[in-house]
């Protein structure tokens, strides 16, 4: 599948399990993370914080990088 120059790729990341009625939302350029508890805001809010970083490691854009790759690189960097 061919991109187009003018895609905007952003990721978003929900969390669902939230029992305590705080509105979380986290925002940069290029993410939104939306909702959950506490520690599962925090874990999405890092994974996506240090996926970019590896991104940038490796001199890369979410916009030129692979989806097989991204997806690995956000795999590599969710908290356990």
């Amino acid at each position: 599948m061919e991109k187009s120059n003018n895609s905007i790729i952003h990721i978003l990341g929900v969390g669902l399990d939230a029992k305590d009625g705080h509105k979380r939302i986290t925002q940069a350029e290029r993410f939104s993370i939306v909702g959950g508890s506490e520690e599962t805001h925090n874990k999405m809010s890092e994974t996506v914080i240090k996926t970019f970083e590896t991104l940038s490691r490796r001199g890369k854009n979410i916009d030129e990088v692979d989806k097989r790759e991204l997806v690995e690189i956000i795999r590599e960097n969710t908290p356990r």
